[in-house]
């Protein structure tokens, strides 16, 4: 014990946390949860220390997580904001700056993405009055069909915006070959494949931007928070404002006159000499994180590859255990040439399975497995959706398969070889009843 009175906030704080009864999970008693968070006392601690700074916006914990997770994903950028689902809006309005000249992305634009998808990868694209190009995807591995590609491109089409579903990756090299050649901006939602690889490069790194979540759901966690990536000085700048308000000044917050010409900028029809910390060069939002929610991302990105590596490990503990029930079943398999980051267990019920995926997950949820659908199934299904503007490219009969077909069991790394052989039983005794 240290006596600086710091030091006994925080020491207060470890005696707290270890006084704790452990969290346990006993399969068929208690709920196992499709997904959770794992913290740890040096979470708690590293809170406490942010908090004790008064700072409470983005500041010193913030600048060091993003200097940090940028390494960890490859990239040379990294700007924190607020969810993932921002750091899709970011990346996404960005490609629609003025600054990008020819290619701007512009309303009525086109931009292709897939339908069983979450949301939010979709959203920014409607919010920026662009039209959605909705493509299918493939059984088992559960991304974009790229033999699609070709089809869905027209003179409109400004951008590819897709995630790596539940931690496997899509075909990089074939989206990335399709972007090269027409020269189309590629977002890699990253959500839930932190960490995953493709040809032993990391995800997120095949893109002009990469997104990332801090949703207690996904691998690392800040409780809310995201991350936008890039290695393009200039898209980073561009997302920088966004992000900030939409000003065109780069100063960190708290510093002044980083640029040493503060009073010296002569942009839009402003005075010249006008505060550049006043100036706004696009249409932007304030979408920062709090430095308490970076300074637990800092500690959980130091056990971000062990929750990786358990989470792999689930994954072929739960494969293992669901061995023979093939007949029934389409059981996951990883993208060829790729290292996934399995954020789920996704499960789809063949055609000719007389057990209904409703009645299967009902059996299961009634025996304390949770289960969750594959997001929104099909999108173009859902009601927010209906009345949109957009292509679809074929009948997105595997998307639709998926709507009525597919859920998916969690693998987060609370769990272990006890939890997942258990959730496998119950699999099993739900096809046969």
């Amino acid at each position: 014990m240290q006596n600086n009175p710091r030091s006994k906030v925080t020491d207060a704080a470890i005696e707290y946390f270890r006084s704790l009864p452990p969290k346990t999970i006993r399969p068929g008693l208690d709920y196992i949860p499709p997904s959770g968070k794992v913290l740890t006392e040096d979470d708690l601690t590293n809170l406490i220390e942010a908090s004790l700074d008064m700072w409470l916006t983005a500041g010193r914990f913030a600048t060091q997580f993003e200097s940090q997770f940028a390494a960890f994903m490859e990239q040379k950028f990294c700007l924190a904001v607020n969810s993932g689902s921002s750091a899709n809006l970011i990346a996404f309005s960005a490609l629609t700056s003025p600054t990008l000249k020819e290619r701007q992305i512009t309303p009525g634009s086109e931009v292709i993405t897939v339908a069983a998808g979450f949301p939010t990868t979709v959203n920014p694209i409607l919010q920026n009055h662009c039209v959605p190009v909705f493509l299918d995807v493939t059984l088992g591995t559960y991304q974009i069909d790229v033999s699609q590609l070709e089809e869905a491109r027209s003179d409109k089409t400004k951008a590819v915006m897709v995630a790596h579903t539940l931690g496997n990756t899509f075909d990089l090299a074939a989206v990335r070959e399709f972007c090269d050649k027409y020269d189309l901006w590629l977002v890699e939602d990253c959500c839930d494949a932190v960490g995953a690889r493709y040809d032993g490069k990391m995800v997120g790194t095949y893109g002009d931007f990469a997104t990332t979540s801090f949703y207690p759901a996904h691998h690392i966690t800040m409780g809310e928070g995201g991350a936008v990536l890039t290695s393009n000085k200039q898209l980073k700048k561009i997302a920088e404002s966004f992000r900030d308000w939409g000003r065109d000044c780069w100063c960190e917050a708290g510093k002044d006159n980083t640029c040493g010409a503060r009073f010296k900028w002569k942009l839009g029809d402003l005075p010249e000499g006008y505060d550049h910390k006043y100036i706004y060069s696009h249409v932007g939002y304030n979408l920062k994180i709090s430095d308490m929610q970076a300074a637990i991302g800092l500690t959980q990105l130091k056990k971000a590859n062990d929750f990786i590596a358990t989470r792999n490990e689930n994954f072929d503990i739960l494969k293992t255990a669901l061995k023979g029930t093939e007949e029934h079943l389409i059981l996951p398999e990883a993208t060829p040439r790729s290292e996934p980051s399995w954020f789920g267990f996704p499960i789809s019920l063949r055609n000719d399975q007389p057990s209904k995926r409703k009645e299967v997950a009902e059996y299961l949820e009634n025996h304390k497995v949770g289960t969750r659908n594959l997001f929104a199934g099909n999108l173009i299904r859902q009601p927010a959706y209906s009345d949109i503007p957009k292509r679809v490219i074929g009948d997105l009969q595997n998307t639709d398969f998926i709507m009525n077909n597919t859920f998916w069991v969690g693998l987060y790394p609370a769990l272990n070889r006890e939890h997942l052989e258990y959730t496998a039983e119950q699999i099993k005794s739900a096809l046969k009843g």
